[in-house]
């Protein structure tokens, strides 16, 4: 379900059901926080995506939250469940890469790309169970992950920005809501 009426066509946000399986659970939290990313964003003056209001922060901005939840959807769905390539605009020598493009880059295609990043999570984990093992070791003796897991931390993830998300539309032009 999208809607349309924007610049960008974002997921329709729909309440997660009171009670249901847990693979039914999961998917319905996931798909509440990334359509509550675009939700966030909708109507925002595109000049604005890039302001850093917070001087101790300067590399948060509304754009780069949306840039870093794309590739961080890249890294656990890709990179670690299928053990495909990390070509994420990071690196050791520039940690904060997709946060500095996400400044960069205007917020419709940010919202598009993150769109498509989601539509291809979404697709990955509708081959797996919630039990399946990724096919990357981690790093640090962390070993291996599940479905599961990286479900439950990408609901945590894109809960905690959207939070951050919340408070910068509001600095950027005193929208507040849900």
């Amino acid at each position: 379900m999208y809607d349309k009426s924007g610049p960008v066509a974002r997921p329709k946000r729909v309440d997660p059901p009171m009670a249901a399986d847990e693979r039914t659970m999961l998917l319905s939290w996931m798909e509440w926080h990334r359509s509550t990313v675009h939700l966030k964003c909708a109507g925002l003056d595109p000049a604005l995506s890039s302001a850093a209001p917070i001087p101790s922060s300067p590399m948060t901005t509304i754009g780069g939250i949306v840039s870093h939840l794309r590739w961080v959807e890249a890294f656990w769905f890709e990179v670690v469940m299928l053990d495909q390539p990390d070509v994420a605009p990071y690196s050791t020598r520039d940690p904060d890469g997709e946060f500095r493009v996400g400044a960069e880059r205007p917020l419709d295609e940010l919202l598009a790309d993150y769109e498509r990043q989601c539509e291809r999570s979404r697709e990955i984990t509708s081959h797996l169970e919630l039990g399946n093992s990724s096919r990357r070791v981690l790093q640090h003796g962390r070993g291996r992950t599940t479905l599961r897991w990286v479900l439950n931390h990408m609901i945590e993830e894109t809960a905690r920005h959207n939070g951050h998300l919340d408070l910068l539309r509001e600095l950027a032009d005193g929208s507040v809501g849900q």
